[in-house]
């Protein structure tokens, strides 16, 4: 009998280490069912979405502007005479619309899909910044997040960001959102191109 009991404990501890280090197939959040889905060839889910930045900036309307200045840029930012000033240190905080076309919303305060989190500027000698914000999904078709953090290199055509997460119908989901600047005004505007390649997906 002590045999068998002992037999049985170790299946059970192998049975969990495999669950925990082979990550299980299935999950359970909220009551619902997910299944893993991965392919690292090729995406489980791609969309195209555009983000609209309006920085308030004392001579613009409030109801227009989607996101302001919560620091000032540091000393340093204007101390490196090769660049003119680069805003170093300067954060912004935001919640931008986000849409399928490169058209701004009739609202800019009621739409189906928003970026929402911060930016800074992290380079003294050029215009770098740096994101961490989530994409909130409202509507109908697709409810959840995806969290999204990484290295904004302006000066390059395009730059890769990392996809760390999600919600809902994201759920645990993960991949690359390669960005591109599509149109900007001054300071004041800018339009990201935005390509998301889940690699990793949980489905109902």
């Amino acid at each position: 009998m002590q045999g068998r009991m002992v037999t049985w404990s170790m299946a059970s501890v192998i049975v969990a280490a495999a669950c925990i280090f082979l990550s299980c197939s299935a999950s359970v959040a909220h009551g619902r069912r997910f299944v893993r889905s991965s392919s690292y060839d090729k995406p489980c889910k791609e969309m195209r979405l555009y983000l609209h930045d309006i920085l308030y900036d004392y001579s613009n309307s409030t109801s227009n502007s989607t996101s302001a200045a919560a620091t000032k840029p540091t000393a340093l930012a204007t101390a490196v005479p090769s660049t003119g000033g680069t805003f170093f240190g300067q954060v912004v905080v935001f919640n931008d619309p986000m849409t399928e076309g490169r058209a701004l919303p009739p609202s800019l305060e009621e739409t189906a899909v928003r970026a929402q989190g911060v930016y800074l500027y992290n380079s003294k000698e050029a215009f770098n910044a740096w994101f961490a914000f989530s994409i909130v999904f409202n509507s109908t078709g697709r409810r959840g997040t995806l969290n999204l953090m990484g290295a904004d290199i302006i000066a390059e055509k395009t730059r890769d960001i990392s996809v760390v997460g999600g919600t809902g119908d994201f759920f645990m989901s993960r991949g690359v959102a390669t960005l591109r600047t599509d149109a900007f005004e001054g300071f004041t505007y800018f339009r990201l191109q935005m390509d998301i390649k889940l690699y990793e997906c949980y489905v109902v």
